[in-house]
Parts: structure tokens; sequence; C-alpha cells
């Protein structure tokens, strides 16, 4: 399967407590900021039930960059977002102002203890692939969307939602 660029960062975006929306659309405008950084492509809105979690439903997108950024730079850069938007960690998949993930990173992996890429529940969630394979079909197959076809996804505003 084809990846993406080296330099080609895919970022799961996702919300649930507060104005989710509007904390998204922050996020996004967030990213496009990052030094040596540059927006490439943003996915519809999503909205999905919490999984392994609680709480009200969730808004999710995939964001696209591109970026010249370290690995570790670029996580503690997302996490400095996430701070931003008032995010806490009290438990495992709390509820959340903000949530930033790093998915794919070109072709790169990483399994340590700070940084796994592959993300590596991304394989597994619908709330990642469906809005993945809409800005990089290249990245999700058939088959990998069909697994999680039953988890609920549904799309609530086109793209661009993020620029208002």
């Amino acid at each position: 399967m084809t990846v993406l660029s080296a330099d080609t960062v895919a970022i799961g975006l996702g919300a649930n407590l507060g104005d989710a929306r509007q904390t998204l659309s922050w996020a996004v405008k967030a990213l496009a900021q990052l030094p040596q950084t540059q927006l490439l492509a943003v996915s519809s809105l999503y909205s999905t039930k919490p999984i392994d979690s609680s709480g009200p439903d969730y808004l999710n997108a995939v964001a696209l960059v591109s970026t010249q950024q370290a690995p570790l730079a670029f996580l503690q850069a997302l996490q400095a977002i996430e701070l931003q938007a008032g995010r806490e960690r009290p438990y495992r998949n709390a509820p959340r102002t903000l949530d930033l993930d790093i998915e794919l990173w070109g072709d790169w992996q990483s399994s340590d203890a700070v940084l796994t890429v592959p993300h590596p529940r991304m394989w597994e969630r619908a709330f990642v692939l469906v809005p993945l394979a809409e800005i990089a079909p290249q990245c999700v197959s058939a088959d990998q969307l069909q697994v999680v076809a039953n988890q609920g996804i549904e799309r609530s505003l086109e793209q661009g939602w993020w620029q208002a």
C-alpha cells in the first residue's frame, strides 16, 4: 500500500468536551501555524460514539501536514496545543477537550515508550480510518475500512468546516 511522503504526517483530531467543533477548528489553525510546518489537507468532520471511553459523542477529523520538525519536537508541539485547549489526562481514555494523535509519518515507524508510529490502534478505529481515507485514500484499503464498518461514524460537516 502506498504511504505518505517522508515529511507528511497524518494527525488524528478529536474532542468531546466543551465546544468541540470550535476547539477542533482552532486546533487545525494552530497546526498550520507550527514552525516548519505546512497544512496540506483536512478531512470532513465526523461524529462518533466514545470507544473504550465515556461522555458525549466525539467529533473527529484527520489533518495532513508537511513538517521539517523532528518527531519528538513535533509531538511536544501537539501536546502544547492540547494543553492550550485545556486538555487534562485524569485517566486513560478520559473525555477530552482536544486530542491530537500522530497516526502516520510517511513510512517511518517508531515503537518506543514516548512515540509509537503508526499509532498502535489506528487500524481498529473508524474515526481515524474513514477521515484518513477521505484525504489520503492511498493509506487505507477497502479491507481496512470493512473491519471498522460497524463502528457507527457519521459525517457531520463538509470540508472547509475548520475555516469558519
